[in-house]
């Protein structure tokens, strides 16, 4: 450990021998005297990011390989406080004069220098070792993945079955990727914590034609913590699933534009409040008074059959984790209850910021970034009501089955295509619609969301933001929109 009498001129000489390969207790010291420094020099708070990344993806298209990419990441950043403001260097030297170099940018950013030389470095002293990845049995994750040669044989097998079971092909893929992650995070206020992840994802993208008809389906699963998981994957049921849909959508009519009440679906349906509502909450968008409901805490901000969440906590989902990017165990936070919006997410900026207490939210793509206030698991809760009830309340309307792409503007407003609809008519789904985008206002389709059936579902989805692109999890049970503009022919 630096001794407390440790003098800014003596840092030059200083030898520490930190595990290069593997981010333990090696790097207590080192840590400890960086962080001491950046507090002598002026800092109110200091914080260090280091990350390691092994990362491949692979790409069946058609009966081929098309594509293998991996990627190996090491590296590290450095966020300085002065007061509520802040900046971030970060930097791939991992030796004590590559992170002291990133250390001293950052204060001379914030308008700080080193100490004199015959300044004392006060020892910043470290909580115990919190390590998660040790705890979950996680250091032989990487090894027990599928190798390079099992990744293929398995695209290619179920790219064999999606050709079998769709009808006018003229393009299919399958892709998978693995994400592993070892991160450690130490910080003047005594943070000192560890974890691994590992993220894995695989799909389908399918594209019918016949004559001038097309149709694009596309399926995704994901999970984490699973080493396993390419190999339990059930391609079989998702082939089936994509072509059944894509043939449903080859011939089907264009929905006629207008207003209507619509039917969502469960899983990845719940992309609508993630985007349209859940960015509203994150302190990001609380500071720059952008939101909407910035100042509707204790307020009814939706109709009051809607409860919603955001946790980190559900078994093998997307957005899972143990602890977020600043070393904070995850919780689960409540959202909105019967309508009343309760909490908001918040990083340690956003709770300097805005006084928002911190919810373990604080997420980045990587070592590049610095942490913002983001969603992990984020889904309306399952109400009161049977898919019977909800389908039954409606004469004439839109079954909204699979969400497609779109966008969000920063206060709210949101359109996103549908890649599978149908017409509800007299409470019972008949003919297949295409071409539909749902088109609203976050503040107002909260209120029109009437009913939630039973069975919630969870999808894996991407979130991309002001701390890069993370993994997430979206979701909702079947629900009830009593009102939305549907954009058509």
């Amino acid at each position: 450990m630096p001794s407390t009498t440790l003098l800014t001129k003596e840092l030059p000489e200083l030898q520490y021998e930190a595990q290069r390969d593997r981010f333990d207790e090696s790097w207590r010291a080192p840590l400890s005297t960086l962080l001491g420094l950046g507090r002598a020099a002026g800092a109110d708070f200091v914080e260090f990011f280091l990350e390691r990344v092994n990362y491949i993806s692979c790409l069946a298209e058609d009966d081929g390989i098309g594509s293998v990419s991996p990627r190996l990441v090491t590296g590290a950043g450095v966020r300085v406080f002065r007061g509520t403001a802040d900046c971030y260097v970060s930097t791939n030297d991992l030796t004590f004069t590559g992170l002291k170099s990133a250390l001293e940018k950052a204060l001379g950013i914030m308008g700080l220098s080193l100490p004199s030389p015959s300044a004392f470095i006060p020892e910043i002293n470290l909580e115990l070792f919190r390590d998660y990845a040790t705890i979950g049995d996680k250091n032989n994750w990487l090894k027990e993945c599928s190798s390079m040669q099992e990744m293929g044989d398995v695209l290619l097998a179920a790219n064999g079955k999606l050709a079998q079971v769709a009808d006018h092909v003229a393009s299919r893929r399958a892709a998978y990727f693995r994400d592993w992650q070892e991160v450690l995070v130490a910080a003047s206020d005594g943070v000192f914590a560890r974890d691994i992840r590992l993220t894995q994802s695989v799909g389908y993208s399918l594209l019918c034609e016949e004559g001038s008809d097309r149709a694009s389906i596309n399926k995704r699963v994901g999970a984490t913590n699973n080493p396993n998981f390419l190999r339990t994957w059930q391609y079989g049921d998702d082939a089936q699933e994509v072509a059944e849909s894509a043939g449903n959508m080859l011939h089907a009519d264009y929905v006629e534009s207008g207003n209507y009440p619509v039917v969502m679906a469960n899983e990845f349906g719940g992309v609508i409040f993630h985007e349209a509502c859940g960015h509203l909450l994150e302190t990001t968008q609380i500071e720059r008074k952008t939101s909407p409901f910035s100042e509707k805490k204790g307020e009814k901000i939706a109709h009051e059959n809607l409860t919603a969440w955001d946790e980190g906590l559900s078994a093998n989902a997307f957005g899972t984790i143990d602890m977020d990017d600043e070393g904070m165990p995850v919780q689960r936070t409540l959202l909105i209850e019967n309508g009343i919006l309760k909490n908001f997410l918040s990083d340690r900026a956003g709770c300097m910021r805005t006084g928002h207490p911190r919810t373990g939210s604080g997420r980045r793509q990587g070592y590049t970034y610095a942490a913002a206030s983001r969603m992990r698991n984020t889904y309306i809760a399952p109400g009161e009501f049977t898919n019977e009830d909800i389908f039954g309340s409606i004469e004439k309307g839109i079954y909204c089955k699979k969400m497609g792409g779109g966008s969000v503007g920063p206060t709210g407003e949101f359109n996103f295509s549908v890649d599978e609809a149908y017409q509800i008519e007299n409470g019972k789904v008949t003919k297949p619609l295409k071409g539909a985008t749902l088109i609203g206002e976050a503040k107002d389709i909260m209120q029109r969301i009437s009913m939630s059936s039973q069975d919630l579902g969870l999808a894996a989805g991407f979130c991309g933001s002001i701390s890069g692109s993370i993994y997430v999890t979206v979701g909702q049970p079947h629900i009830k929109v009593d009102e939305i503009t549907v954009g058509g022919r």
